[in-house]
Protein backbone atom coordinates (compact mmCIF):
# COMPACT_ATOMS: atom_id res chain seq x y z
CA UNK A 1 0.00 0.00 0.00
CA UNK A 2 2.83 2.52 0.99
CA UNK A 3 4.82 1.51 -2.32
CA UNK A 4 1.58 2.72 -4.55
CA UNK A 5 0.65 5.86 -2.34
CA UNK A 6 4.88 6.25 -3.28
CA UNK A 7 4.35 5.85 -7.02
CA UNK A 8 0.87 8.40 -7.38
CA UNK A 9 3.01 11.08 -5.34
CA UNK A 10 5.94 10.46 -7.99
CA UNK A 11 2.95 11.00 -10.71
CA UNK A 12 1.88 13.62 -8.92
CA UNK A 13 5.32 15.60 -8.36
CA UNK A 14 5.69 14.43 -11.85
CA UNK A 15 3.23 16.58 -13.33
CA UNK A 16 4.24 19.44 -11.61
CA UNK A 17 7.94 19.11 -12.62
CA UNK A 18 7.71 18.73 -15.95
CA UNK A 19 5.50 21.31 -16.22
CA UNK A 20 7.86 23.78 -14.44
CA UNK A 21 10.82 21.96 -16.49
CA UNK A 22 9.07 23.10 -19.59
CA UNK A 23 7.47 26.48 -18.46
CA UNK A 24 11.07 27.95 -16.98
CA UNK A 25 12.70 24.88 -14.74
CA UNK A 26 13.85 23.98 -11.81
CA UNK A 27 11.34 21.08 -11.86
CA UNK A 28 14.06 18.40 -10.88
CA UNK A 29 14.64 20.89 -7.74
CA UNK A 30 11.51 19.00 -6.49
CA UNK A 31 11.40 15.60 -8.32
CA UNK A 32 15.26 15.25 -7.93
CA UNK A 33 15.03 15.82 -3.63
CA UNK A 34 11.35 13.49 -3.61
CA UNK A 35 13.80 10.45 -4.81
CA UNK A 36 16.56 11.09 -2.22
CA UNK A 37 13.58 11.41 0.85
CA UNK A 38 12.17 8.29 -0.78
CA UNK A 39 15.22 6.53 0.32
CA UNK A 40 17.21 6.07 -2.93
CA UNK A 41 21.02 7.15 -3.00
CA UNK A 42 22.23 10.11 -4.76
CA UNK A 43 23.30 8.40 -8.08
CA UNK A 44 20.56 6.00 -8.18
CA UNK A 45 17.80 9.01 -7.52
CA UNK A 46 19.77 10.81 -10.32
CA UNK A 47 19.62 8.60 -12.98
CA UNK A 48 16.16 8.00 -12.14
CA UNK A 49 15.03 11.81 -12.26
CA UNK A 50 16.61 11.36 -15.77
CA UNK A 51 14.50 8.60 -16.82
CA UNK A 52 11.97 10.80 -16.36
CA UNK A 53 13.41 14.34 -18.27
CA UNK A 54 14.28 11.78 -21.36
CA UNK A 55 10.47 10.66 -21.34
CA UNK A 56 9.42 14.70 -20.76
CA UNK A 57 11.25 15.87 -23.53
CA UNK A 58 9.95 13.46 -26.19
CA UNK A 59 5.98 14.68 -24.74
CA UNK A 60 7.13 18.44 -25.31
CA UNK A 61 8.73 18.37 -28.13
CA UNK A 62 5.83 16.48 -29.63
CA UNK A 63 4.01 19.15 -28.17
CA UNK A 64 6.01 22.08 -29.64
CA UNK A 65 5.68 20.60 -32.71
CA UNK A 66 2.18 20.27 -33.22
CA UNK A 67 1.70 24.16 -31.87
CA UNK A 68 4.78 24.83 -35.30
CA UNK A 69 7.48 25.61 -33.05
CA UNK A 70 10.44 22.88 -34.10
CA UNK A 71 13.80 24.67 -35.14
CA UNK A 72 15.61 21.16 -35.07
CA UNK A 73 18.85 22.53 -37.23
CA UNK A 74 19.15 24.98 -34.56
CA UNK A 75 18.47 22.77 -31.43
CA UNK A 76 21.05 19.98 -32.87
CA UNK A 77 23.85 22.34 -33.30
CA UNK A 78 23.53 23.79 -29.94
CA UNK A 79 22.99 19.76 -28.58
CA UNK A 80 26.35 18.85 -30.47
CA UNK A 81 28.48 21.36 -28.14
CA UNK A 82 26.58 20.07 -24.77
CA UNK A 83 26.76 16.20 -25.55
CA UNK A 84 30.23 15.93 -24.63
CA UNK A 85 29.91 17.68 -21.35
CA UNK A 86 26.92 15.55 -20.42
CA UNK A 87 29.02 12.52 -20.80
CA UNK A 88 31.61 13.99 -18.42
CA UNK A 89 28.82 15.05 -16.04
CA UNK A 90 26.86 11.83 -15.93
CA UNK A 91 30.53 9.87 -15.06
CA UNK A 92 31.23 11.77 -12.58
CA UNK A 93 28.13 12.24 -10.85
CA UNK A 94 27.66 7.94 -10.53
CA UNK A 95 31.38 8.11 -9.10
CA UNK A 96 30.87 11.03 -6.51
CA UNK A 97 29.66 10.08 -2.81
CA UNK A 98 26.11 10.80 -1.98
CA UNK A 99 26.87 13.48 0.78
CA UNK A 100 28.84 15.13 -1.45
CA UNK A 101 26.19 15.16 -4.47
CA UNK A 102 23.73 16.34 -1.86
CA UNK A 103 25.84 19.47 -0.85
CA UNK A 104 26.87 20.24 -4.44
CA UNK A 105 23.07 20.10 -5.27
CA UNK A 106 22.03 22.04 -2.38
CA UNK A 107 24.17 24.64 -2.87
CA UNK A 108 23.77 24.76 -6.45
CA UNK A 109 20.37 25.28 -5.77
CA UNK A 110 20.97 28.12 -3.80
CA UNK A 111 22.15 29.83 -6.97
CA UNK A 112 19.80 28.90 -9.19
CA UNK A 113 17.62 30.62 -6.24
CA UNK A 114 19.11 34.11 -7.15
CA UNK A 115 17.89 33.55 -10.96
CA UNK A 116 14.38 32.76 -9.84
CA UNK A 117 14.63 36.19 -7.62
CA UNK A 118 16.10 38.33 -9.90
CA UNK A 119 13.24 38.99 -12.98
CA UNK A 120 14.23 38.51 -16.53
CA UNK A 121 14.65 40.92 -18.97
CA UNK A 122 11.66 40.82 -21.22
CA UNK A 123 13.81 42.77 -24.13
CA UNK A 124 13.83 39.94 -26.40
CA UNK A 125 13.56 39.61 -30.38
CA UNK A 126 10.30 37.36 -31.12
CA UNK A 127 11.01 37.19 -34.85
CA UNK A 128 14.74 36.28 -34.60
CA UNK A 129 16.21 32.77 -36.05
CA UNK A 130 20.11 34.06 -36.71
CA UNK A 131 22.59 34.55 -34.54
CA UNK A 132 23.61 38.30 -33.18
CA UNK A 133 27.53 39.88 -33.48
CA UNK A 134 29.53 36.97 -31.24
CA UNK A 135 26.74 34.54 -31.61
CA UNK A 136 29.37 31.64 -31.34
CA UNK A 137 29.76 31.99 -27.57
CA UNK A 138 26.75 30.31 -27.09
CA UNK A 139 28.73 26.79 -27.86
CA UNK A 140 31.67 27.09 -25.49
CA UNK A 141 28.82 27.64 -23.20
CA UNK A 142 26.65 24.83 -24.32
CA UNK A 143 29.34 22.61 -23.01
CA UNK A 144 29.54 24.12 -19.29
CA UNK A 145 25.66 23.59 -19.69
CA UNK A 146 25.81 20.11 -20.88
CA UNK A 147 28.61 19.37 -18.37
CA UNK A 148 26.34 20.55 -15.66
CA UNK A 149 23.04 19.02 -16.88
CA UNK A 150 25.09 15.34 -16.96
CA UNK A 151 25.80 15.60 -13.34
CA UNK A 152 22.77 16.89 -11.69
CA UNK A 153 19.62 18.31 -13.86
CA UNK A 154 18.47 20.43 -11.44
CA UNK A 155 18.11 24.68 -12.81
CA UNK A 156 19.35 23.33 -16.00
CA UNK A 157 17.35 25.30 -17.81
CA UNK A 158 17.26 28.67 -16.08
CA UNK A 159 21.25 28.59 -17.24
CA UNK A 160 19.66 27.70 -20.83
CA UNK A 161 17.09 30.58 -20.75
CA UNK A 162 19.71 33.09 -19.36
CA UNK A 163 22.39 31.81 -22.24
CA UNK A 164 19.80 31.76 -25.08
CA UNK A 165 18.65 35.34 -24.37
CA UNK A 166 21.19 37.09 -23.50
CA UNK A 167 23.47 35.55 -26.42
CA UNK A 168 21.02 34.47 -28.58
CA UNK A 169 18.35 37.38 -28.35
CA UNK A 170 15.75 34.60 -28.56
CA UNK A 171 12.37 34.85 -26.95
CA UNK A 172 11.25 32.82 -24.29
CA UNK A 173 9.10 30.95 -26.74
CA UNK A 174 11.81 29.47 -29.02
CA UNK A 175 13.96 29.05 -25.72
CA UNK A 176 12.18 26.57 -23.85
CA UNK A 177 11.36 25.19 -27.34
CA UNK A 178 15.45 24.16 -28.07
CA UNK A 179 15.71 23.65 -24.31
CA UNK A 180 13.08 20.37 -24.75
CA UNK A 181 15.22 19.31 -28.33
CA UNK A 182 18.52 20.02 -26.72
CA UNK A 183 17.61 18.40 -23.61
CA UNK A 184 16.32 15.41 -25.23
CA UNK A 185 19.64 14.46 -27.08
CA UNK A 186 21.70 15.05 -24.24
CA UNK A 187 20.07 13.19 -21.95
CA UNK A 188 20.66 9.83 -24.22
CA UNK A 189 24.22 9.21 -23.24
CA UNK A 190 23.60 10.41 -19.96
CA UNK A 191 20.75 7.90 -19.38
CA UNK A 192 22.80 5.56 -20.78
CA UNK A 193 25.49 5.80 -18.22
CA UNK A 194 23.26 5.67 -15.62
CA UNK A 195 21.41 2.44 -16.83
CA UNK A 196 25.11 0.48 -17.91
CA UNK A 197 25.79 1.33 -13.70
CA UNK A 198 22.54 0.20 -12.67
CA UNK A 199 21.42 3.55 -11.42
CA UNK A 200 17.66 3.55 -12.04
CA UNK A 201 15.15 2.55 -10.10
CA UNK A 202 13.01 1.98 -13.32
CA UNK A 203 9.42 1.30 -11.32
CA UNK A 204 10.15 4.78 -9.60
CA UNK A 205 11.25 5.93 -12.66
CA UNK A 206 8.19 5.30 -14.62
CA UNK A 207 5.93 6.85 -12.62
CA UNK A 208 7.88 10.00 -12.49
CA UNK A 209 8.39 9.98 -16.29
CA UNK A 210 4.39 9.82 -16.57
CA UNK A 211 4.03 12.83 -14.57
CA UNK A 212 6.52 14.59 -16.17
CA UNK A 213 4.80 13.81 -19.50
CA UNK A 214 1.57 14.99 -18.89
CA UNK A 215 2.89 18.18 -16.81
CA UNK A 216 5.59 18.71 -20.17
CA UNK A 217 3.15 18.38 -23.07
CA UNK A 218 0.77 21.01 -21.45
CA UNK A 219 3.42 22.97 -20.62
CA UNK A 220 4.78 23.53 -24.23
CA UNK A 221 1.09 24.28 -25.18
CA UNK A 222 0.51 27.27 -22.50
CA UNK A 223 4.31 28.16 -23.19
CA UNK A 224 4.97 31.39 -20.97
CA UNK A 225 1.89 33.63 -20.50
CA UNK A 226 1.20 35.72 -17.14
CA UNK A 227 1.00 33.25 -14.66
CA UNK A 228 4.67 32.54 -14.88
CA UNK A 229 6.07 35.55 -12.47
CA UNK A 230 3.52 33.35 -9.74
CA UNK A 231 5.40 29.83 -10.88
CA UNK A 232 8.86 32.08 -10.34
CA UNK A 233 7.89 32.57 -6.75
CA UNK A 234 6.78 29.53 -5.95
CA UNK A 235 9.66 27.72 -7.45
CA UNK A 236 11.73 29.86 -5.26
CA UNK A 237 10.19 29.14 -1.90
CA UNK A 238 10.29 25.32 -2.71
CA UNK A 239 14.02 25.31 -4.09
CA UNK A 240 14.80 27.73 -0.74
CA UNK A 241 13.27 24.49 1.50
CA UNK A 242 14.48 22.00 -0.22
CA UNK A 243 18.01 23.52 -0.20
CA UNK A 244 18.15 23.74 2.81
CA UNK A 245 16.96 20.58 4.01
CA UNK A 246 19.66 19.33 1.67
CA UNK A 247 22.43 20.90 3.21
CA UNK A 248 21.27 19.86 6.31
CA UNK A 249 20.70 16.47 5.47
CA UNK A 250 24.50 15.14 6.01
Amino acid sequence: MQDILFLLLLVVVGIIAGFLNVMAGGGSAISLPLLIFLGLDSPLANGTNRLAIFIQTIASILSFKQEKFFEFKTSLKLAAFALPGAVAGAVLAVKISSVLFQQVLGIFIFGILMTVIIPRSKKTDPGRTTEPAHGWLIYPVMLVVGFIGGFHQVGIGFLMIGALSHIMKMDLVRINMHKASVFFIYTIPALMVFAWTDNIAWKYGIALAVGNAVGGWWSAKIAVRKGERMIRIVLAVAMLIMAVKLLNSF
